[in-house]
């Protein structure tokens, strides 16, 4: 089977990650940084030294870029490039702070934006973390920087990433991307996302 390596997975399986994951044909190992969520492995974004290079065929990371500092994101995404094999890919998803900052710009910072499985989610929680969370002590939840699709398309360029599909979907605030290790056909890149990005 192949392994998908669940980055920052938190309390999710691979049935909440993507469909195409969710085939049968994916082997999961979970890493986090808490080990309160019982992950296979116990790390950092930054450091994924327990993780053998080469050694996966994916990487899913849903949500958890933001929560580094801005210098660290080359860092994580070096680390996310090394596990792979060479015809390796990253699914990639995070808040999208080009729609978010429309409702700041319309003065809605404190209004919810969305209902998330933990509530109303305001402008405020996704440009800074999650407000709930962090009352309750779990400091793992807050933002550090955040992205534009621009932004990550040239973030994982320059991080080595041969090829890059991006979404946008400003109705639901967030981005998407896949980025594969090695050169292939455009319509290989585009059929992939097609089987990764939410329908």
């Amino acid at each position: 089977m192949k392994t998908l390596l669940h980055v920052g997975c938190g309390p999710k399986r691979i049935d909440q990650t993507t469909r195409a994951f969710n085939d049968g044909s994916w082997q999961e190992q979970r890493l986090d940084i808490n080990p309160a969520v019982q992950p296979d492995v116990i790390g950092t974004m930054t450091d994924m030294s327990s993780v053998t290079t080469g050694s996966v065929q994916a990487v899913f990371s849903s949500h958890n870029i933001e929560h580094l500092y801005p210098h660290e994101v080359p860092v994580a995404l070096a680390e996310f490039h090394r596990v792979l094999d060479a015809s390796g890919f990253v699914v990639i998803t995070c808040p999208d702070l080009k729609s978010i900052c429309q409702l700041v710009v319309d003065d809605r910072l404190d209004e919810p934006a969305y209902q998330s499985p933990a509530g109303p989610i305001t402008p405020l929680d996704v440009l800074y973390g999650h407000r709930a969370s962090m009352s309750h002590g779990n400091l793992y939840m807050a933002h550090r920087c955040g992205f534009t699709e621009t932004v990550l398309r040239k973030v994982l360029a320059a991080s080595g990433f041969a090829q890059i599909a991006t979404r946008a979907r400003p109705q639901h605030f967030d981005l998407w991307a896949l980025a594969c290790k090695d050169r292939r056909p455009e319509d290989d890149v585009r059929a992939l996302a097609v089987q990764h990005f939410p329908a």
